[in-house]
């Protein structure tokens, strides 16, 4: 049964489809001959189609047995199987906290008494993450169990909890390539397939359909959340076309990397790939095979922690019309992570990632900053193995304020990393495979058709979102996340939440709202009676204190005043 059901004549409700119509409005703004803006509003009609029938889901993980890896399935497990165990700060029970399918929710409208909020999940048909059944690779073949203790991410009791279900899980062999991670990860490869690119990329093709047929899932998704590689080469006749990146990958070129390959396998399976980690992955020969297979792909690298804040901040300063002059950004942390990155050439891919976040907020404000101004902005990050997953961020944003003036603000922030990153790897591809039922058309289109190959609306979760090309990056978190929102509110045709809230600023409130307001002045009378009774109490103890002091009881006329 529909959580939430749509009373509309543009919306219909089948066995098979959500369907409605929905009047997309834009502004187009052009400039005319004497430096006007001329401001068109412009509506297009769409009709979203949403398959009703939600798969069974198959996961499968590049790099299942890293802390990530490890994580995201024990969470997963311990959710299913209604686990609790003592910490000694108390009981805990498994939750999802931190995904926004399962713990975030969006205002639907207004009701008689206010806003109603609901689950994001509850506004269209969404895999549980539950019922998600994964597989994956490793470089290193230690069982899921052992791993898991290797990554001393959950509690020592949850872990002997879930041991028994965690050490039947193996990753299968993995492609390692030395030159693209950092040297000190060959300890850990001893579970690693051998042969040619093209050998390699036929048995992780293989690999997709076996897992496929032999766990009986509907669908799967491949999402990278392994090592970071360095950057690859990009140019021509390498990786500029799909006709050379596939020629390429059969002259064994040293230049195509590990997750490249396993894009490329995904896509020819016709399975959405993700890409967890900041490497450029996606070079253009991959970006065209998806949009000719008409497959989607999402990153990259997933915003967890320090970017997340990041990407608040500095919105809410710009937005605020205050100018960020300096940002230094500075990480230490200690799990395998840290340790990859350690080394010049993956750490400049994390680098690159973690400083586009702040571009498309400076350019949206050129009152504070002129044409090719930004702010100074720094990334460093350590690895230090004492604090292993507990990443330590420390943040120093320095703006211009009125006059002259400065404003300095200084962040501490400790990121459980993988505690956080997990709940992002479970929305990425509950999302996507949502994403994957959802068509459309606009007026004049007879044929229904799915969104763009580069799955951008997945920005909210990724630091540097990957777009079609062409195309706006958006890293202001409240932006990604509106777009998630308001793309599901329109398969169900309602118009985007503005915040607006006139019916509640008219000069006149309508009878039917206004439960609200009295609920308010009920609120506000109780205060008022419970600060009154705080205030006699306090009168009657400086009265006693005087009558003790004195001998003498308080005039009337200084209680008046003391009162007032």
């Amino acid at each position: 049964m529909d959580s939430v059901r749509v009373n509309s004549e543009k919306v219909r409700y089948t066995d098979v489809h959500i369907e409605a119509d929905y009047d997309y409005q834009t502004t187009r703004v052009d400039i005319d001959h004497s430096g006007r803006y001329v401001a068109t509003p412009q509506t297009t009609r769409y009709t979203f189609r949403t398959q009703r029938k939600v798969p069974k889901l198959g996961v499968m993980l590049v790099g299942w047995g890293g802390n990530n890896g490890t994580t995201v399935t024990a969470a997963v497990l311990a959710n299913k199987l209604g686990l609790s165990w003592n910490t000694k700060d108390g009981e805990r029970k498994a939750n999802y906290y931190g995904s926004i399918t399962h713990c975030a929710t969006v205002n639907l409208g207004t009701g008689p008494n206010g806003e109603v909020f609901v689950p994001l999940r509850d506004m269209l048909p969404m895999v549980h993450a539950n019922d998600i059944v994964f597989d994956g690779w490793d470089i290193s073949g230690m069982n899921l169990a052992d791993a898991m203790a290797r990554a001393k991410v959950l509690d020592y009791s949850l872990q002997q909890m879930l041991r028994p279900h965690m050490e039947k899980l193996r990753p299968r062999p993995s492609v390692f390539f030395p030159d693209f991670v950092a040297a000190n990860q060959e300890q850990r490869a001893d579970n690693v397939l051998t042969g040619s690119k093209q050998e390699l990329l036929n048995k992780i093709r293989q690999d997709i359909n076996d897992f496929k047929k032999s766990s009986g899932v509907d669908k799967v998704i491949v999402l990278w959340t392994a090592n970071t590689e360095r950057f690859c080469d990009v140019r021509p006749g390498l990786n500029d076309t799909v006709e050379n990146l596939l020629n390429s990958i059969k002259q064994d070129d040293p230049e195509i990397s590990p997750s490249t390959l396993f894009a490329v396998a995904s896509i020819l399976e016709r399975v959405t790939y993700i890409n967890g980690s900041p490497q450029n992955t996606f070079v253009p020969g991959c970006v065209e095979l998806a949009e000719k297979m008409k497959v989607y792909i999402a990153g990259d690298d997933f915003k967890s922690g320090q970017t997340k804040l990041k990407s608040v901040l500095v919105d809410f300063l710009v937005g605020a019309g205050i100018k960020p002059t300096s940002i230094v950004s500075y990480n230490h942390l200690g799990n395998n992570d840290g340790l990859n990155l350690s080394a010049p050439q993956t750490f400049r891919s994390k680098e690159i990632s973690k400083s586009s976040v702040v571009d498309d907020m400076v350019e949206s404000n050129s009152t504070l900053y002129g044409r090719d101004e930004k702010p100074d902005h720094c990334v460093v990050i350590k690895y230090v193995p004492y604090v292993g997953d507990s990443k330590r961020a420390m943040d120093e944003y320095t703006s211009e304020i009125m006059m002259g003036g400065h404003n300095t603000i200084v962040i501490h922030n400790t990121c459980e990393d993988s505690l956080l990153a997990s709940p992002l790897i479970l929305d990425l591809v509950i999302l996507a495979e949502l994403c994957e039922r959802i068509t459309y058309k606009t007026e004049g289109e007879k044929q229904f058709h799915g969104f763009n190959s580069v799955l951008s609306i997945l920005s909210f979760l990724c630091k540097a979102p990957l777009v079609p090309a062409g195309t706006p990056i958006v890293n202001a978190l409240f932006r990604q996340r509106a777009c998630i929102e308001n793309v599901l509110r329109a398969c169900i045709g309602l118009a985007p939440v503005n915040h607006m809230l006139l019916e509640y600023k008219a000069e006149t409130i309508a009878h039917n709202l206004q439960s609200v307001s009295i609920g308010c002045e009920e609120t506000v009378d109780r205060q008022r009676s419970q600060v009154t009774g705080v205030k006699d109490g306090v009168l009657k103890k400086v009265a006693d204190g005087i009558k003790k002091c004195t001998g003498n009881g308080i005039s009337k006329e200084v209680l008046a005043v003391l009162h007032s």
